[in-house]
């Protein structure tokens, strides 16, 4: 595991991850990119649990992927299954899995006050904290894609499934964009990452 780890999350966080991971009944599977979520935690059958991890994110955001999944196998750990799945158990179970890991060693300057601030209550996904995403997004590889709340209002956007919407005009949260071939409406965040045409 931590041959595997150190290709995959900063060097100065893999031993207190590997610490976080000694579990019997724990599996962490990395997986080609998944299009809807960065990673995710299950029970499995017979008192097993397994975190999934995408494969394609630059270091920083995994790491924060990691402990996300790891806190809800300690929220479930802790609390049972029912609560709510980013509830406030799982909020303070992410924050003090997260604390350590917040330095100069294992982030960079530039991203600690951002993470400073979003883990004063950290959301159900970090894609949610624009400003976080676009921070971390400067450590991906370059890629053509951009994100929902950069396109002009009008301008013509294409998914990865190929479905092309038109840009509109923002609501509280979230931006109206109708689908070209169909003319329905639809809300999409403003992290969701598209390709311009």
């Amino acid at each position: 595991m931590q041959n595997l780890l150190k290709s995959y999350i900063p060097e100065h966080a893999v031993n207190r991850v590997l610490k976080l991971l000694e579990h019997d009944h724990l599996l962490v599977k990395i997986k080609n990119e998944r299009k809807t979520r960065h990673g995710d935690y299950r029970q499995m059958p017979h008192g097993k649990h397994q975190i999934t991890i995408n494969s394609n994110l630059n270091e920083y955001r995994f790491l924060i992927t990691l402990i996300h999944e790891i806190a809800h196998f300690e929220t479930y750990k802790s609390y049972g299954k029912f609560i709510k799945p980013h509830g406030k158990e799982w909020k303070y179970t992410f924050k003090n899995l997260m604390l350590p890991f917040l330095n100069p060693d294992v982030f960079p300057d530039s991203l600690l006050p951002l993470l400073a601030a979003h883990f004063k209550n950290p959301k159900a996904s970090s894609d949610t904290d624009t400003v976080l995403a676009l921070a971390l997004k400067e450590f991906d590889e370059p890629n053509d894609k951009t994100y929902v709340f950069e396109i002009p209002l009008g301008q013509s956007f294409e998914l990865y499934n190929g479905r092309v919407f038109k840009m509109g005009q923002k609501r509280v949260k979230r931006f109206e964009c109708v689908e070209i071939k169909t003319g329905r409406l639809y809300l999409f965040n403003p992290n969701a990452e598209v390709k311009l045409i």
